[in-house]
């Protein structure tokens, strides 16, 4: 299974995250940090902050679910699309947009910023649910359809990025990550979504 893009934003990400645990600085430099991006201009930070990661549970999590989610989505686009660019692009383009609305968000704080990859791993998980929604999903060891623990997800982080405060977990960015991860094939590729229509009147096993 040709997976190399997948593999290859792994080892990027685990280098740079695994470098940057003991350095406040680096963390700082590569971050999310709205007020710098909307002061400064370093719009860069949309991309570094997908780089970088709080922990090893932080980043073992991410990578470990980028690792089969990612392969899956890397094989689709490349028989659906004829090219490994729009994967890549497709991931570039979540990590950016997933954080935008904590750009707006919190564009006037000085005091916030917020690491990690979840936002484009979110639609990259989402992108698989959109073409098997009937897979199984292993949630704390507990299987579940794809579909119903994405209603669950979307649900759960809607909820959560109303109620959070300031800081911990993004839960903006992982939202619209999800909703990315729909929206991105189905504009490339609309057929998809009759495909996805017809697997759930008729594919579930």
């Amino acid at each position: 299974m040709d997976m190399t893009i997948s593999i290859a934003i792994i080892i990027l990400t685990c280098i740079i995250s695994i470098t940057s645990f003991n350095s406040e600085k680096r963390m700082d430099d590569l971050s999310m940090w709205p007020y710098l991006v909307k002061e400064k201009k370093q719009y860069y930070r949309f991309i570094t902050s997908g780089f970088v990661h709080a922990d090893f549970m932080h980043l073992g999590f991410n990578m470990f679910t980028l690792f089969f989610f990612g392969r899956f989505i890397e094989e689709m686009f490349l028989l659906i699309f004829k090219g490994k660019i729009y994967y890549l692009l497709f991931y570039v383009l979540a990590l950016v947009l997933s954080d935008i609305p904590t750009y707006f968000k919190h564009k006037n704080n000085y005091g916030y910023r917020t690491i990690g990859a979840s936002g484009a791993v979110s639609a990259v998980v989402f992108a698989a649910i959109l073409f098997q929604p009937w897979a199984k999903i292993y949630v704390f060891f507990i299987p579940m359809p794809a579909i119903l623990y994405g209603i669950v997800y979307l649900g759960y982080t809607i909820y959560m990025s109303r109620r959070s405060g300031p800081g911990g977990i993004n839960h903006d960015a992982h939202l619209w990550g999800a909703v990315f991860g729909l929206l991105f094939p189905l504009i490339f590729e609309p057929r998809i979504g009759l495909i996805f229509l017809d697997q759930l009147m008729h594919g579930y096993r």
